[in-house]
């Protein structure tokens, strides 16, 4: 599954600008915004990483709690926020890795010469070796 949705604690001190946050099914997953409108968007990101690192994990992710039956807290609200894994998964698939190859020393001469990007040739070869040329 790629999209998911918590329920998320908003907390805020008085005198103290912006908002912590927290996910009550997610213990360990915890944000912080300057004003509400960052809090929020902050509390995305940290949805959708922790959810992913989870996934990557093959850790259990548990059910969503029902908003109505959380307990109320004074200086704080709850509010649904939906977390998307898969362009997190994207970008860290896609993410560039470097990889020492080793090659004769004629064939390293000859492509210098030919101004070939060693890069690009080398995953041309790996994605034809592989049947996967269309995939960027």
């Amino acid at each position: 599954m790629d999209k998911y949705v918590f329920p998320a604690l908003f907390e805020s001190e008085e005198g103290v600008p912006g908002f912590t946050v927290s996910f009550p099914d997610l213990p360990g997953c915890h944000t912080e915004g300057d004003a509400l409108e960052e809090a929020l968007a902050m509390a995305r990101e940290a949805l959708s990483l922790h959810l992913y690192g989870m996934e990557e994990d093959n850790d259990e992710i548990p059910a969503a709690s029902d908003l109505s039956q959380l307990e109320k807290v004074e200086d704080g609200f709850y509010t649904l926020i939906e977390g998307r894994t898969g362009f997190i998964r994207d970008k860290h698939l896609n993410k560039s890795v470097t990889k020492n190859v080793t090659l004769p020393k004629w064939l390293e001469v000859e492509a210098t010469k030919a101004d070939l990007n060693f890069s690009q040739v080398l995953q041309y070869a790996l994605k034809q070796e592989l049947g996967i040329l269309n995939k960027k």
